[in-house]
C-alpha cells in the first residue's frame, strides 16, 4: 500500500468518530485502531491477507504469562531539534544494502528530501526522507531493529 494513502487513512481515523478501520487492497491488509486513554498512539498493523492476527498490544494477556517489556529509552533531557518519526511499522535499515555505506551518520548535514533510511514493510523497501534541513544529532534506532508507527528515528538540529 502506498505510504501517502496510509497516512491519509491514519489522518481519517484520527479526525473522525470511528475507533477502528480495516482496509484490504490486493494481498495487503491494513488495520488502524484509534488510540484510547490507555495507549499513547494509533496502532497500524500491516499483514498479508492470508494471515489472521491481532495487534499484539490489543491482545489480552493471561495472568502469569511472561511479557517481554520493550527497553525504555529515558533521555536525560528532552531532545532539542526536529524529530523524524517512523511513518509506518517495519524494519529500520541505515543503508540500501548490507555492506553499503549508511545514508546518514551523526554529524551529517541533510536537506529536506534527502534519504535518511529505509523501512522495510511487507517486503517493500520504503525510503524515509528528511522533512527538515539541518544536521543529524542523534540516530535513535539500531540497524535492523523493528520500528513502530510514530517512533522517533532521528533528531535533526
Amino acid at each position: 500500500m502506498d505510504l501517502r494513502k496510509l497516512k491519509t487513512l491514519i489522518d481519517l481515523v484520527a479526525e473522525s468518530d470511528i475507533s477502528e478501520l480495516e482496509v484490504t487492497e490486493g494481498e495487503s491488509k491494513v488495520r488502524i485502531v484509534k488510540a484510547t486513554a490507555h495507549s499513547a498512539q494509533n496502532q497500524v498493523v500491516m499483514m498479508p491477507s492470508a494471515a489472521v492476527a491481532a495487534p499484539a498490544a490489543a491482545a489480552p494477556v493471561a495472568a502469569g504469562t511472561p511479557v517481554a517489556a520493550a527497553p525504555a529509552v529515558a533521555p536525560e533531557a528532552a531532545p532539542t531539534g526536529h524529530i523524524v518519526k517512523s511513518p509506518m511499522v517495519g524494519t529500520f535499515y541505515r543503508a540500501s544494502a548490507p555492506g553499503a555505506p549508511a545514508f546518514v551518520d551523526i554529524g551529517s548535514t541533510v536537506k529536506e528530501g534527502d534519504t535518511l533510511c529505509i523501512i522495510e514493510a511487507m517486503k517493500l523497501l520504503n525510503e524515509i526522507d528528511a522533512d527538515a534541513s539541518g544536521t543529524i544529532r542523534q540516530i535513535l534506532v539500531e540497524n535492523g531493529q523493528a520500528v513502530e508507527y510514530g517512533q522517533p528515528l532521528f533528531i535533526i538540529e
